[in-house]
């Protein structure tokens, strides 16, 4: 279903086999994949509160909430027309109850604080930060999907210190980036972060894996941990039983520390 409002046209998108519903814009960046691993890598319980950083449209909060009944969730996204849809997704998901969105750029404590998000505040912190360096990399025309894709070399480590402060003692960060670019966040995790469990993420069996989902602990010491890879496809092409059990079936990822 699509809604024309000029440039503001969106479409009511089912994910998660139906699961979930969301409003998101026709054009600029769209959700895929990324958000649902990375919701299906995150853990929760009842009363405990999950941030979502640079949440977008809110589908990795969202259902990560629609998993999880009874934990809150605030929804960071700094854009504010896309923290607009993530606030009437949760409603039309019938999460508003435990689920907010504020409009707020990761990066700015002070305005974090402002928003009710105090340091050491949360128990959770979950982000698919913009991993594609803007200096190096081609970037999209659309400034929408630019700004959920590309970023400076300094953006992923200013958002985990963000969590960093946000999180509790020992609480937990989950995040997702580029595969190849692996080394680059366990040095961005190292100072404030231990524990650390990896779980690449590849297209078919035998690939070189195209993303990484990584948990790990505040003020943990243990040394990282290497999972074996989620594989997406078969060599027929077609989703595999677990991808599916994922992307579709709402199940969580061994990642997951439920």
């Amino acid at each position: 279903m699509a809604a024309e409002r000029g440039q503001s046209a969106t479409s009511e998108d089912a994910v998660l086999g139906g699961r979930l519903r969301l409003r998101q814009p026709l054009s600029g960046h769209r959700v895929g994949h990324d958000a649902i691993l990375l919701a299906a890598a995150s853990g929760g319980h009842a009363g405990e509160h999950a941030v979502d950083l640079g949440a977008g449209v809110g589908a990795a909060g969202l259902a990560l909430a629609a998993r999880v009944p009874g934990l809150k969730v605030t929804l960071v996204e700094i854009d504010a027309a896309l923290a607009r849809l993530a606030a009437e997704n949760a409603r039309l998901n019938q999460l508003d109850g435990r689920v907010r969105a504020v409009a707020c750029d990761a990066e700015d404590l002070d305005a974090l604080a402002a928003a009710a998000l105090a340091a050491d505040s949360a128990d959770r912190v979950l982000m698919n930060p913009p991993f594609h360096d803007a200096s190096r990399h081609n970037v999209s025309p659309d400034a929408g999907r630019r700004r959920a894709h590309a970023g400076d070399p300094g953006l992923l480590r200013r958002w985990i210190e963000s969590a960093a402060v946000l999180l509790k003692a020992d609480g937990a960060l989950t995040l997702i980036w580029r595969a190849d670019e692996l080394d680059v966040v366990l040095g961005a995790l190292a100072p404030a972060f231990g524990g650390i469990a990896v779980l690449p993420v590849a297209p078919h069996k035998g690939a070189a894996a195209i993303r990484v989902l990584l948990r790990a602990a505040k003020g943990a010491m243990a040394k990282p941990i290497h999972l074996p890879a989620l594989v997406l496809n078969d060599a027929q092409g077609r989703p595999t039983q677990g991808a599916e059990a994922v992307l579709r079936g709402g199940q969580p990822l061994t990642l997951a520390d439920e």
